[in-house]
């Protein structure tokens, strides 16, 4: 009996046993990201080949389902600049997750690059109504603004950008919108606040001192310039700028020095050229001088500053026909600059065209409404011509235009430019009726030394002021734009920020010039 029951004992665990049911092993999926690492891995390296290689494996075996990959592709198709297939990609991937931002983003972005602003901010806003707490998609948006001319909308966007996160670029981008406007002062307050936000950005203490120099108050312009040089000294934007600075009080063989430290990093800088050869100029050495406009001009052939210094020196030299030459190029790009018809009509009277001459001269009047020196040299012109009632009328205009200059500004004027408006003054004598006096002999040579002395003399050269206008732009239009993806478990998100808008040149010449250059 004892037996009997240790049999059924052990009999009983092996009757269970053959009643459990086996485990069945599951069924092998396709992982889609199972190679998100690696193409991760060779993206970051910039193993391009490579990493095309594997997306492409990638998308076959998952049937091009693969986000990921797309996306990644899209990126490389973008930085060799397939702008099309980079957008037709993206438009992918925001098929494959619609609710992603950043698929919109960077269709946007690809939109952006094509030059298509107004579908950019279409998709813009799509990718706003997904993510409203998006810094970046407010600044991108006031960018495309400000493409379209609209600055208004840009400004709001850009405000909405830094009250969500605040970045050195948005500010940049607001300074760049009042700065084209032409409203200097608000520029400034905001590179003041992107400063005190970011103290130790070469960019922004650059173009702010850069603004301060443009408006005349040095002091504040070489302090910024010298922190910017503190944080990096071989910034040639601020070298430049702080050289611009003593070439224009003087200082030339200091200028000098601090543009040699330049010319070892931009040695093709056309500013940097144009302010040696007006280094050169200023201490009388003028072959030199046109050598090295000569260069400035072979770099930056569109440039009417370093035209109008062309045209300036060959004026000093008595080489009338190619001063001609470059200040009537000068004119057809700065159509609305009365100092470059002052100069034209100098060069035209000593080559004897005096009709075309006082075309010039009127077109200069109507223009400058603040330069004696313009209304000085047309009375003189007319007065050796003769015609003593209308010189009378430009030198009264010139009184009226010194009243004003004294009124308004300690500014001393020329001895020889008070001497010339003397002797001027004294042969128009003012009465009801003219008392002609007695001409000079060569009417013809005095109009020539006097209109040449007086233009080269008097007229500032443009070497601070172009320094000043090309490093500002390029200041202002710097920026870094890291790449990178972030992780191989998500969407890569570097930043789409577009690069600013640069303001366009009018190239249209007036009816004066075009009338000058057919005589």
């Amino acid at each position: 009996m004892a037996e009997e029951r240790l049999a059924t004992r052990t009999q009983f665990p092996a009757s269970a046993e053959l009643q459990k049911p086996r485990l069945k092993k599951a069924p092998d999926f396709p992982i889609l990201e199972k190679q998100n690492w690696l193409i991760h891995l060779h993206y970051i390296r910039k193993d391009y080949e490579a990493c095309k290689a594997v997306i492409k494996e990638q998308l076959q075996e998952t049937q091009g389902l693969c986000e990921y990959a797309i996306y990644v592709q899209a990126l490389i198709f973008r930085l060799e600049g397939n702008i099309q297939e980079s957008l037709e990609l993206f438009q992918t991937c925001a098929v494959l997750s619609p609710q992603c931002a950043d698929n919109l983003k960077q269709v946007a972005r690809s939109l952006f690059l094509l030059g298509k602003h107004k579908a950019a901010i279409e998709v813009y806003n799509e990718a706003a109504k997904l993510n409203q707490k998006d810094w970046e998609i407010c600044h991108n948006l006031g960018v495309c603004y400000i493409y379209l001319k609209q600055f208004n909308k840009a400004q709001d966007q850009l405000h909405n950008a830094l009250h969500l996160n605040r970045h050195d670029l948005t500010y940049i981008m607001l300074g760049k919108i009042h700065l084209l406007e032409g409203d200097l002062d608000k520029a400034i307050e905001i590179y003041e606040k992107a400063v005190e936000f970011s103290p130790e950005n070469t960019e922004l203490l650059t173009t702010l001192g850069l603004l301060y120099l443009q408006l005349g108050i040095y002091q504040k312009a070489f302090e910024h310039l010298g922190n910017a040089l503190t944080y990096d000294p071989t910034n040639y934007k601020a070298i430049l700028a702080t050289g611009s600075m003593m070439q224009t009080h003087e200082d030339f063989d200091v200028a000098l020095t601090k543009y040699r430290v330049v010319a070892c990093a931009v040695p093709e800088s056309p500013p940097l050229w144009n302010n040696i050869g007006m280094c050169f100029f200023g201490k009388k050495k003028y072959v030199a001088a046109i050598s090295c406009l000569k260069r400035a001009n072979y770099l930056a052939p569109f440039d009417w500053k370093i035209l109008y210094n062309l045209g300036l020196v060959h004026l000093t030299m008595q080489q009338y026909a190619s001063a001609f030459h470059f200040l009537s190029a000068a004119i057809n790009f700065q159509p609305k600059m009365g100092e470059l018809y002052m100069l034209l009509a100098v060069a035209l009277t000593n080559l004897e065209d005096t009709e075309n001459a006082k075309r010039a001269y009127a077109e200069a009047v109507r223009l400058d409404k603040c330069n004696p020196l313009v209304n000085l040299n047309y009375a003189v012109l007319l007065y050796n011509q003769g015609e003593k009632r209308g010189a009378l009328a430009q030198y009264q205009e010139m009184e009226k235009k010194v009243s004003l200059l004294k009124d308004s500004s300690s500014l001393e004027f020329d001895s020889e430019m008070v001497e010339m408006a003397q002797k001027l003054g004294a042969a128009l004598q003012v009465g009801e009726a003219l008392v002609w006096t007695k001409p000079v002999k060569d009417p013809k040579s005095k109009q020539r030394t006097m209109s040449t002395r007086k233009s080269a003399s008097f007229q500032q050269p443009l070497g601070s002021n172009q320094a000043l206008g090309q490093a500002m732009s390029s200041a202002a239009a710097y920026r870094k734009l890291p790449s990178g993806v972030e992780g191989p478990s998500q969407l890569t998100k570097p930043p789409s920020l577009p690069l600013e808008p640069e303001p366009a040149v009018e190239a249209s010449p007036t009816k004066t010039s075009e009338q000058i250059r057919e005589k």
